[in-house]
């Protein structure tokens, strides 16, 4: 994918509307309550100013903004720039990760939390993740989702479609070099997943040594949808999860969070 501009795939994908309820439903939840809790822990106190780059319709910067933080989500899907717009408290506007229309140092936190899963090219990773750490003031947080390398592997695996040769060609290429072609039996785009040791190396390339990272679903996503319905479980579940977060065995699975100070 060249620089400064998306594949149209990838811009096709969103403009379908299915990101907004991706979360909401279903075993996503896991994914949205582990970043939610992580991220509760990590941001300092309201009213932080939070850039949300690549927030899509805003289903984090709407919780995010009720609890008393001062958020700004930036897309580059009109269609989730409508959507944002739409949320108390949260402004929205259309941009790029790889060059953000803000000023150096003005903001407390930068939220990646999309934008590196469809950066095919290392270069453009670097890029999003130098502007985000220049918007950033000192001590400031960067903040960065991934897609774990094996995830369509498991998730194919999962599903039971692993057996389809066209299906299982995709998911082992995701594995093997990281890059997923676009496909329709999988479900998802053109996108990168990531080795946690390689997002570390991005960090650190970026100026954003000793990085922490947060396996999100770790490998509870592989079956625990069930247990998300009883709220018993539930509470059970997210202990479980949070407990094993730092686990480096937990980082293959599902989604990571990669956090650094500036």
């Amino acid at each position: 994918m060249p620089s400064n501009r998306f594949a149209p795939e990838i811009l096709d994908y969103y403009l379908q509307g299915r990101e907004d309820g991706r979360l909401r439903s279903g075993r996503n939840r896991l994914e949205f309550w582990r970043t939610q809790d992580v991220l509760r822990r990590l941001l300092p106190p309201a009213p932080a100013q939070i850039l949300d780059v690549g927030g899509g319709s805003g289903i984090h910067a709407e919780w995010l903004a009720a609890t008393g933080h001062q958020v700004e989500l930036i897309d580059p899907i009109p269609l989730h720039v409508e959507q944002a717009s739409r949320l108390p408290g949260v402004t929205a506007r259309l941009g790029d990760a790889r060059r953000l229309d803000v000023p150096d140092s003005s903001v407390d936190v930068v939220l990646l939390l999309g934008p590196l899963y469809h950066l095919i090219d290392r270069a453009d990773r670097i890029t999003a993740l130098t502007e985000a750490r220049r918007a950033v003031r000192p001590g400031g947080l960067v903040i960065a989702a991934t897609i774990a390398r094996w995830a369509a592997v498991h998730d194919m695996i999962r599903l039971g479609l692993y057996q389809d040769e066209q299906v299982r060609q995709a998911a082992d290429q995701a594995a093997r070099t990281g890059v997923l072609p676009d496909n329709g039996d999988i479900g998802f785009t053109t996108a990168y997943f990531h080795d946690p040791q390689e997002v570390l190396g991005e960090f650190a390339d970026t100026g954003l040594p000793g990085a922490t990272q947060y396996a999100l679903e770790g490998v509870f996503a592989l079956y625990a949808e069930d247990w998300l319905d009883d709220p018993a479980r539930r509470t059970l579940l997210l202990d479980v999860a949070r407990r094993t977060e730092n686990d480096p065995a937990q980082l293959g699975f599902g989604h990571l969070l990669t956090t650094a100070r500036t």
